[in-house]
């Protein structure tokens, strides 16, 4: 399974707006990807709800999780610069 541990660095943690767009890319994807965190709690990407519900903030490390399938390592990759931003 495809895999990234990434630790947040978006500014003020996760908050709606990256949550809808890891919700978006998700959904495009078509294929489950789920979030989990240190501590094991885990929620699937397409739910908006459920990832905000992991109260996800600055700092903390997560793994984002797909099945194989084309273009998993490039929504992995997506979905981890959502939550750490490159610096230009």
């Amino acid at each position: 399974m495809p895999t990234r541990r990434v630790t947040i660095s978006a500014h003020n943690g996760v908050h709606a707006r990256p949550v809808a767009e890891l919700a978006r890319l998700a959904l495009a994807y078509g294929r489950p990807v789920v979030v989990r965190t240190a501590d094991g709690a885990e929620a699937d990407v397409t739910s908006v709800l459920a990832v905000m519900d992991l109260a996800l903030a600055e700092g903390d490390t997560v793994e984002l999780t797909t099945v194989d399938g084309p273009a998993s390592d490039a929504v992995l990759d997506a979905m981890a610069d959502v939550l750490a931003p490159r610096l230009p």
